[in-house]
C-alpha cells in the first residue's frame, strides 16, 4: 500500500515507521523543514531531538529510503496514494475544547490537492489518527466535499499508544480499532492493517466513524479516572491512617483480578499530551450536549491538585520554609523513557516552588533537560533564571536543601545513597513517586521523608 502519514509528532513519526517496517510505502509528510531533514538524516541525535522514544531511530534506519521517505512536497505524494493517516496537533483551548486551527489547515490543504488528482478512478481513504472531538470525521468529509475531492472515504483509526512503550504498542497493539462509513474504506484499511486482521490475540474492530472516535475519549477518561481514584483516595488514606502501608493496601485490593494493577501505584498526578486534554475535552462535548459531567470534573481536579500538594504538605506536615531555599527538581519529562514535557507534573512543581520564593531550583531529568529549558524560556517570564540545569542526579542534588522527584525514572531508585553522599541533614525528601523504598534508613539518619501514600517520615533525632 501506498500511505502518506501527515504530521511527525510521537504519533505520526512512530505509526509512518511501524508501517513501513510492515512492508508499505509510507511519505512521512511534515511543513516543518527542520524535522524533515532530521528525521531524513537518519542519525539517532537529530531524530532523537524531535522525538526521543526506545527504539524508533532503529526502525527510521533500516527502512530509510527503502519503504519509508520524508518529505515537505505534499503535492508530489498523493498521486496513487491508497491511505492519508491525519496525525495533527490538537491542543486545548482555555475551555477545555479542542483546537482545531491546525487541523482543519492540514484538512483544508491536503483536500485542495487531492481534488487535483490525476488518479480519480483509485478509491483513497483520509483517516484521523490525531484526537479529535466526536463527529470530527464527518466534519472532514465536509471539508473534502467543499474541495469537490472525488473517489475518497473518511475513517477514525484513535492510536492507543504510550509513550515509552510506544513501538512495541504499534507492532504488538492490544486493538485496532477503525470506524468507516463503506466497505471498500474498510478494505483498504484491512490491507493497511493486514496483520492484525483475524488475529488470534488482537482485537481487529470496525464500527462506525463516530464510535471510534468516542472509543479513544472514553479510554483515555477511565485510565485518569482510574489514576485519580488511587490518588484521590488510597493515597489520602495511606497520608492519614496511622500505620496504614500504602503498597501493602495496594497490594490487597489489585489482588481482585476484576481490578487492574496499572494505575494503582500512586504519584504526584499524571501528565502527557492525552489525559488532561482529552478529559477536559470529552467535560467539554457532553456539556454542550447538557449532559451531567461531575465525576469527570472530579477526575481532573484531583490529578491537577496531586501535582502540586506535595509541597503544601511540606509546608503544613513538615514545617519547611521553602523561601530563599536550593531545591533540587529530579525527573522533568512527563514519565520516564521520554523527553516530552508536555502537561508534565513538574511543570506545576516549578511553578509552585518559585511561587514560594525559592532562590534556586537544580533540575535533571536523563532525556529532558533541553525540552525543560524551552519550557521554562526566562524570555518569558523571568522567574525562570532560577532554574539551573545539571547533567547528574548527584550534581542537581549538591548544595541544595531540599529535594522533589517528580518522575519515575529507574534510576531515582538509588537516590538515598547519592542524598547520603552528597547533602547532610537536617534535609527533606519529597517523594512523588516513591521511589525510595528504603526510606527508613535516610529517616534514620536524620533526613526528612515525605511521600505520596503515606505520613511525613520525622527524622529520628525528632522523634
Amino acid at each position: 500500500m501506498k500511505i502518506i502519514v501527515l504530521g511527525t509528532g510521537y504519533v505520526g513519526l512512530v505509526h509512518a515507521a511501524v508501517c513501513s517496517e510492515y512492508g508499505h510505502e509510507v511519505y512521512a509528510y511534515d511543513n516543518d523543514a527542520k524535522k524533515i531533514a532530521a528525521f531524513s538524516s537518519g542519525q539517532s541525535e537529530q531524530i532523537e531531538t524531535y522525538v526521543n522514544e526506545p527504539g524508533l531511530t532503529n526502525i527510521i534506519k533500516e527502512t530509510l529510503g527503502k519503504y519509508l521517505f520524508f518529505s515537505t512536497d505534499l503535492k508530489s505524494l498523493i498521486e496513487g496514494t491508497d491511505a492519508v493517516f491525519l496525525c495533527l496537533p490538537t491542543p486545548p483551548n482555555l475551555n477545555g475544547s479542542t483546537n482545531l486551527v491546525f487541523y482543519d489547515a492540514a484538512a483544508e490543504y491536503l483536500a485542495e490537492i487531492a481534488a487535483a488528482r490525476q488518479s480519480k478512478d483509485k478509491r483513497i481513504v483520509f483517516a484521523n489518527k490525531s484526537t479529535v472531538p466526536i463527529g470530527t470525521a464527518r466534519h472532514l468529509q465536509e471539508i473534502m466535499n467543499t474541495h469537490k475531492v472525488e473517489n475518497f472515504g473518511v475513517a477514525s483509526n484513535p492510536e492507543f499508544l504510550a509513550e515509552g512503550t510506544a513501538v512495541n504498542q504499534a507492532r504488538k497493539p492490544d486493538r485496532v480499532v477503525v470506524g468507516c462509513d463503506h466497505e471498500a474504506d474498510f478494505r483498504i484499511l484491512r490491507r493497511v492493517y493486514s496483520q492484525f486482521v483475524n488475529h488470534v490475540r488482537i482485537k481487529y474492530i470496525e464500527t462506525t466513524p463516530e464510535t471510534a472516535e468516542a472509543i479513544k475519549y472514553v479510554a483515555n477518561t477511565m485510565l485518569l479516572t482510574y489514576i485519580s481514584f488511587w490518588n484521590g483516595v488510597g493515597a489520602k488514606i495511606g497520608e492519614k491512617f496511622p500505620n496504614v502501608r500504602i503498597d501493602d493496601l495496594r497490594m490487597g485490593v489489585t489482588s481482585d483480578d476484576r481490578i487492574s494493577k496499572w494505575g494503582s501505584f500512586v504519584s504526584n498526578g499524571a501528565g502527557g499530551s492525552c489525559f488532561g486534554k482529552d478529559i477536559a475535552s470529552l467535560i467539554y462535548q457532553l456539556r454542550n450536549m447538557n449532559v451531567s459531567t461531575k465525576m469527570l470534573e472530579a477526575s481532573y481536579e484531583v490529578n491537577e491538585y496531586q501535582k502540586v500538594y506535595l509541597i503544601e504538605r511540606a509546608v503544613t506536615e513538615c514545617g519547611f520554609k521553602f523561601n530563599n531555599k536550593t531545591v533540587a527538581v529530579l525527573g522533568l519529562a512527563f514519565k520516564k523513557h521520554t523527553n516530552d514535557m508536555r502537561d508534565a507534573s513538574s511543570i506545576k512543581v516549578i511553578e509552585s516552588l518559585l511561587g514560594k520564593g525559592v532562590a534556586k531550583i537544580k533540575a535533571y531529568d536523563p532525556l529532558a533537560n533541553e525540552s525543560a529549558r524551552a519550557v521554562f524560556d526566562p524570555s518569558k517570564n523571568i522567574l525562570f533564571e532560577k532554574i539551573e540545569y545539571y547533567p547528574t542526579a548527584k550534581a542537581a542534588i549538591e548544595d541544595s536543601h531540599a529535594l522533589f522527584v517528580s518522575s519515575d525514572c529507574e534510576e531515582f531508585r538509588g537516590l538515598s545513597r547519592t542524598v547520603e553522599d552528597t547533602v547532610s541533614p537536617p534535609y527533606l525528601v519529597i517523594d512523588g513517586r516513591r521511589m525510595i523504598p528504603d526510606f527508613d534508613d535516610i529517616v534514620s539518619k536524620g533526613y526528612g521523608y515525605l511521600a505520596v501514600g503515606s505520613m511525613f517520615m520525622k527524622p529520628d533525632a525528632e522523634n
